[in-house]
This record gives structure tokens, sequence and C-alpha cells, in this order.
């Protein structure tokens, strides 16, 4: 008989579903404390961060996969269909699960908007979270390698001690990187219902939302003199390139004194304004970040702007390390 295969192929899939919603340790997730991990805080404070993004707002694709593979099972009336129909109900599901669940719990629009916004707010709140948390830890790295090269260049560390230890900073990078990059994958799945969320309750959907606030276009350009490109938008950040006197990079305006810098490598970062000649007339302006309105499609352009921030930046980190950037020892 069939029915008896695809009963319990139903019933592992039913725990396998309640299984993969299960938070893993943060030992498992970043190592354990070997007490020799100057930035340990700073990955602790990033992965505690990734705990939000594993909550409630995914139960849509659990539910979404049950119904998929008991669609799929008595289809084909065997535990294969269950578990093809299991992936393609996860997808639907997570994607459709946020706004279903406002559908069914609220009385009317208003009420949909209201919970939208409350959802946003909070979401945003914990998307800023997490950006500072990968800005603090990041710095911490290429701080600590400074460190490094300074020891080294004043003759307190030898070539060989020194390779090593920005060997170590770097490799801990790349682990930074992976943890980022998994927290951006569970950004990327609850935004997806966001924006499911988005398409089907506010007018225009995503793309007017987006359509709210615009990001001016790259400006080839070369600077006067030579710069250091900084991770942040602050003179006592930490260093991520260097840019030569009429060495042309992409440039966008950035905020008071400074532009937004694209170097050959992929590597972004930030420069003394003054060192550049003036923007095009339309483009001297910064583009203002969505925040501070407290509407849906305020907090809405909010989200998919602190998103895509957070993806950019964890992109940026993976172009870093791929550069060397400030992880080599001569810096």
């Amino acid at each position: 008989m069939a029915s008896r295969p695809l009963t319990r192929a139903t019933a592992l899939l039913t725990a396998t579903v309640m299984l993969a919603g299960c938070v893993t340790t943060q030992a498992g997730r970043i190592g354990a404390d070997d007490g020799r991990d100057v930035c340990r805080q700073y990955l602790v404070a990033l992965d505690s961060t990734g705990d939000y993004y594993g909550e409630d707002i995914l139960q849509g694709a659990a539910v979404g996969a049950l119904g998929g593979a008991l669609v799929g099972g008595l289809a084909s009336g065997s535990w294969q269909g269950a578990l093809i129909g299991a992936a393609v109900g996860g997808a639907t599901g997570a994607a459709v699960g946020y706004y279903s669940a406002l559908q069914r719990q609220a009385q009317n629009q208003q009420a949909i908007f209201a919970q939208m916004s409350s959802d946003l707010s909070r979401e945003n709140a914990q998307l800023d979270r997490t950006q500072v948390a990968f800005d603090q830890l990041t710095d911490c790295r290429l701080r600590t390698a400074a460190t490094v090269r300074d020891a080294f260049k004043s003759g307190r560390l030898s070539r060989d001690v020194a390779q090593a230890q920005i060997a170590e900073i770097r490799a801990r990078f790349q682990g930074d990187i992976q943890v980022a990059q998994r927290i951006n994958q569970s950004i990327t799945g609850r935004g997806a219902q966001f924006d499911t969320a988005f398409d089907s309750a506010l007018p225009g959907g995503k793309s007017a939302v987006m359509a709210s606030y615009s990001r001016p276009q790259p400006v080839r350009a070369a600077p006067r003199r030579a710069v250091v490109v900084k991770l942040r938008p602050d003179a006592g950040s930490s260093e991520v390139a260097q840019i030569n006197a009429r060495e042309v990079v992409a440039t966008r305006p950035g905020p008071a004194g400074y532009v937004q810098v694209e170097t050959a490598s992929g590597v972004r970062g930030y420069a003394p304004a003054d060192a550049f000649p003036p923007a095009p007339r339309g483009q001297r302006a910064a583009a203002t970040p969505p925040s501070g309105g407290t509407d849906v499609r305020s907090l809405a352009a909010t989200n998919i702007s602190r998103r895509d921030n957070f993806s950019e930046s964890v992109g940026n980190a993976e172009r870093l390390a791929a550069a060397g950037g400030g992880f080599e020892l001569a810096g």
C-alpha cells in the first residue's frame, strides 16, 4: 500500500520542518572561544542579532511546506512526491505566509497597515543593530591587522611572526563573512515576505516604494592627491584602501565632507570630498536614506534600503578579503 510510506514520509517531513526551525548553538555557529580573538565580543554581537531573523515571521514556510507535501504526496502517491511538494510549498509558503497571516488576523485594511507598521518598525531597528554589529566587527579586524603591520614596521615583530598573525586575522575575517552571509540569507528570506506584503497591500507595490527614493549614479573621477579610503565616513574609522593621485575610481556623493568611492577591485569606502573635483550639478547632495517616517510606505522604503545596505556591506567585505586590502603585511 502506498498510504503507509506516505504517512511515514509526512511524519518525517513534519519532524524535519520542525527541526529546521530550531536554533543551533552559538558555539556551533562561530566556534568556541579560544581566548585569542580580540574581536570576539563583536563576533558574538553580530551572531546574536541573527537569532531574530529565524523567528515567527517564517512560520508561513513551515505551513506551506507541509501543505505542499500533502498535495505532492497525494498527487503522486509516493513519499518522493511529498518531498518535492515540500520544496515547492516551502518556497511558496515563505513568500506569502506573512501577508496571509495578516489577512487572517486583521479585520480591515487599516488593521493590516497598523500591524505592518509595527512589524516593520521592529524589523528596521533590528536591521540597524545587525549593520552596526557587522561594521564594528569589520573595523576591529582591520584595526587588529593594522596593529600587527605597525609592530612589524617598527621592528617589534619579525616578518614570520607578523605574517602568521596577519594570516590568522584574515582567516577569522573570512569566518566573520560566513556568519554575515548566513544572516543575510535569513534577512533575504524575511524580505521576500515583506515584499509580498508590499505588493499586495500598497498601491504600486514594492516598485512604487523604491521609486520614492533614488540613489545617484556613480561618476568616474580621480583625486587631486593620494587619499586613504575609510570603512565608514569617519576620520577615526579603519582604512580599507588607498587611492593614488589621478587614479580614476567610481564616486558617489556621501555624507558631509565625504564621497563614497569604489576602487578597481570593487572595494567601497569613503574618502575626503575635498580631494576630488566638484560633483556634477544635480549630484552634489547624497541620496537621503529613507528613514524617520512612521507610515507604512516610509517604513517599507527604510526596510528595503537597510536590507540592500547590509547585503552590499557583506559583498564589500567579500571583495575586501579577496583583494587583501587591510589584511596584507605591506599595508
